[in-house]
């Protein structure tokens, strides 16, 4: 559905409930939006899908520090958000699995809570400006507006919820595919947090150093419980060693370890130079 047909919809459908729905509350809440030039279209648009059910919409926007202003009879979004949080781990789960079948169960599980960290959560629910149709009281504004990422990042959780409830897994797969899986910046910054060894690659190169090289030196335990030992040369020189389930592992390990060397003592070419001749 297009943008175009996505308001004509959004407006057929907000009259039809404002004409025929017996539901007093929502009818309510829908009148006080109006009243705040709340723009029901401009927030279809910005999610990228239309809903059926606006209640739940209007109650995934719906802070606890707005129902000051309401009465005792309005639930906020915390039921919402407990189910997108749910909803939002398994289809990222779901991903790492199939894009990545040769990574292991801890580096899947590393890689999944980066994604869905408060902080990149809250990063997207500001490209969606999600914080213009929140309901929320002038404080808990203000400490968005202070740079607070927990309202936003609970809201894009509580969408998410909304989504599942209206439209099934299907529409909330594509919701979070579109706003998370499929944006490049984000998935590679997930990528590479953490990522010693290309952090280490980049600082050799940018040094004229040469390019790490990675050893195994020990490889021990049953078939089912490996163990690895690795180590890390940068030219002749051994810069660390590291311990792993499985050899990535290890080497992220003695990267780390080889890093931790180099901040303490900087390598540089001339450096190495010296390392050579003196073995010669």
């Amino acid at each position: 559905m297009n943008n175009v047909l996505r308001r004509l919809y959004c407006r057929l459908q907000l009259r039809w409930f404002s004409r025929f729905t017996r539901d007093e509350q929502f009818k309510f809440l829908l009148e006080k939006l109006r009243s705040t030039k709340f723009d029901f279209a401009r927030f279809t648009n910005a999610i990228q899908y239309a809903p059926h059910n606006w209640k739940l919409f209007l109650q995934a926007l719906l802070h606890r520090s707005y129902l000051q202003f309401l009465g005792e009879q309005w639930n906020s979004n915390e039921r919402l958000e407990f189910l997108g949080d749910a909803i939002l781990n398994f289809v990222v789960a779901e991903h790492l699995f199939a894009a990545y079948p040769e990574m292991e169960e801890g580096e899947l599980t590393k890689l999944r809570s980066r994604l869905v960290n408060r902080k990149i959560l809250a990063q997207r629910a500001k490209d969606l400006h999600l914080s213009d149709y929140l309901l929320l009281c002038s404080s808990a504004a203000q400490s968005i507006d202070s740079g607070s990422e927990s309202i936003i990042a609970d809201a894009i959780e509580s969408v998410i919820g909304a989504i599942y409830l209206d439209g099934g897994l299907t529409s909330a797969r594509k919701f979070i595919n579109a706003t998370l899986l499929k944006n490049a910046e984000v998935f590679n910054s997930a990528m590479a947090d953490d990522n010693y060894k290309s952090t280490l690659l980049e600082y050799t190169q940018a040094r004229s150093l040469g390019i790490p090289r990675y050893a195994v030196l020990h490889e021990e335990g049953p078939e089912h419980d490996r163990r690895f030992t690795i180590e890390v040369m940068i030219g002749s020189q051994s810069y660390g060693s590291g311990l792993g389930r499985s050899k990535k592992e290890a080497e992220q390990a003695a990267a780390a370890q080889a890093l931790e060397h180099i901040q303490l003592n900087p390598i540089t070419p001339e450096a190495e130079n010296e390392n050579h001749a003196a073995e010669k």
